[in-house]
């Protein structure tokens, strides 16, 4: 393990909540940033309107030259 020496300092029954929970932190700030700065996650969370898309046809490709 690369940092197997922390442990010597940290305990792991500090270190390992503390990393948790820098996680935790980490990922409530960023998906909150995301729900406040955005207009589209809102709208789709809320189940805005649904547009229908054309399904288009895709055109036929020749054949490949051997």
């Amino acid at each position: 393990m690369i940092y197997g020496k922390m442990w010597t300092v940290v305990k792991p029954t500090v270190g390992i909540p503390l990393i948790i929970g820098a996680v935790a932190v980490g990922s409530f700030s960023v998906h909150y940033s995301i729900l406040t700065h955005t207009t589209w996650v809102s709208a789709f969370l809320e189940g805005g309107a649904k547009t229908a898309t054309a399904a288009t046809a895709a055109a036929p490709t020749a054949p490949m030259k051997k």
